[in-house]
């Protein structure tokens, strides 16, 4: 069964801009939620930005607001995540998950999950 499968992560200094890619494996429907998630080593996974295939949906942890961008793109199936203007504190494995129903912030409500990448900021 394929997965998600993020990419784009890597090191970038404080300031600078990555773009994450999450590819799907088949179509989403209508009433999917793809979301991005975050996990810094020792801590638990955190909510980023997510929304819905159909394009609504839309939500932005407090800590991403205007500087993170979720969008997807239908033609490619993919969900893109472009991150400006990155902290330290935005390090961690990135994941790209899908559910079906609303956008949720919760890691339990998702059950469908990428392998994750890795997004480095050096100060």
């Amino acid at each position: 069964q394929r997965q998600l499968a993020e990419s784009g992560g890597g090191l970038v200094q404080a300031g600078g801009s990555l773009r994450l890619s999450c590819a799907i494996p088949a179509r989403p429907f209508s009433s999917h939620a793809m979301s991005w998630f975050r996990q810094a080593p020792g801590k638990e996974r955190e909510f980023v930005a997510g929304m819905r295939w159909t394009g609504g949906g839309t939500k932005y942890a407090d800590s991403v607001k205007g500087r993170f961008i979720i969008s997807r793109d239908t033609a490619k199936i993919t969900v893109k995540l472009q991150m400006d203007s990155l902290k330290p504190e935005d390090m961690g494995v990135y994941y790209c998950a899908v559910r079906v129903g609303a956008t949720t912030t919760s890691a339990s409500d998702y059950n469908g999950w990428g392998q994750g990448t890795q997004v480095a900021v050096s100060s």
